[in-house]
């Protein structure tokens, strides 16, 4: 490499740290328009009365029973859509209509909503060009580190919830969640696992690095993003039991929980990811499996980052079973789930750290 190309990589080095601290400094505001969104939210008369809604509504109802929503506004009166009833998918008696949203139908709690999902787009185009600015300065796919592999996981994970929102989906209420996960993904990252540019051992240098480490990125992403649903799932089937049985709950959790999509949604949401992203997962341990074959001489060695791999694919594996055939929805798929994810984390932080096996040679 000439002195020249080497001065220009470096540079490009630079800058994708440069833009890659910029996001941070975006995702940083993105957040503070999420809590303005749900603190706005919590002030609307739609908010405080979601949780008579949901208290209101029978087993068979439909969603047609469910009452209009207004909030006036200046200029006159604005209606909002109905909410959409659901019937809860872990036991089949309880249908409880969706909340209004982290906004909680206001305008105010809207108008940041919408500043944080655009400063959240922002922070995502910002990183994504570091991620392509690191990738030139070493002139190979931008995933041969730890470092590496977490400024684009958390790209991706942005992404994914961003093409879920272009599609129309309801999922803003995870733009809080995620804002943050991804500032503490990055805080890690270019704390402790920073490394500089280098370029990779003979064993990577593969067309398969862009197909296997792309395809396990994409699938973490979106396995987090089912993660956060179940956990959320959680928090809102408990609120709903607490209504169901009389109770009332704190003002701080009716205020933010009543605002969620109902149990059931949730429910249903974090299994059509996971559901839709667990084939990927399988052609990634199936790459992984062709690659080791080709670098190493065998397509299965035991090593603790296949293994890992395997566990989770088990986990998932079950996990889909169970709902399928054995009934398993509402919590106790919920926690599996949790636990199938918490596979993959131990996967890529414990086994890469903790572990020493032929994968280590990336190392941090």
């Amino acid at each position: 490499m000439t002195p020249l190309a080497a001065e220009v990589n470096e540079n490009l080095a630079q800058i994708s740290n440069y833009l890659v601290y910029s996001s941070m400094a975006v995702y940083t505001l993105a957040f503070f328009a999420h809590i303005a969104e749900w603190t706005f939210g919590s002030r609307s008369k739609v908010g405080r009365t979601a949780a008579a809604l949901t208290g209101t509504k029978t087993a068979g109802a439909g969603a047609a029973d469910a009452p209009a929503v207004q909030v006036r506004g200046k200029g006159g009166t604005a209606v909002l859509d109905k909410p959409k009833v659901i019937t809860r998918s872990a036991a089949g008696r309880r249908d409880v209509p969706d909340g209004p949203g982290a906004a909680g139908g206001t305008e105010n709690g809207d108008l940041y909503g919408r500043i944080a999902v655009s400063l959240t787009a922002l922070g995502f185009l910002i990183e994504a060009a570091g991620v392509v600015a690191r990738a030139m300065s070493v002139q190979r796919a931008p995933w041969g580190n730890m470092y590496e592999f977490s400024v684009t996981f958390s790209t991706v994970a942005v992404g994914a919830y961003l093409l879920l929102l272009a599609l129309k989906k309801n999922v803003r209420w995870l733009g809080l969640i995620l804002v943050t996960t991804v500032l503490l993904d990055l805080g890690i990252a270019t704390t402790w696992l920073y490394t500089d540019s280098d370029q990779l051992v003979p064993a990577l240098h593969s067309y398969w690095l862009w197909i296997h480490v792309s395809t396990a990125i994409f699938c973490g992403a979106v396995f987090y993003i089912g993660a956060a649903g179940a956990v959320l799932y959680l928090f809102r089937d408990s609120y709903e039991s607490h209504l169901e049985q009389g109770r009332t709950p704190g003002r701080f959790r009716s205020s933010v929980l009543e605002r969620l999509p109902s149990a059931a949604s949730l429910d249903k949401f974090s299994y059509r990811i996971n559901a839709a992203v667990f084939p990927l997962w399988t052609f990634t341990i199936v790459a992984g499996a062709i690659w080791a074959g080709d670098a190493w001489g065998r397509y299965w060695g035991w090593d603790p980052k296949e293994v890992w791999s395997f566990v989770t694919w088990v986990a998932y594996a079950c996990y889909l079973h169970a709902r399928a055939t054995a009934g398993w929805k509402g919590r106790k798929a919920a926690y599996l789930a949790l636990f199938a994810f918490a596979c993959w984390i131990w996967n890529y932080y414990g086994v890469n750290i903790l572990l020493s096996g032929k994968h280590s040679y990336a190392g941090v």
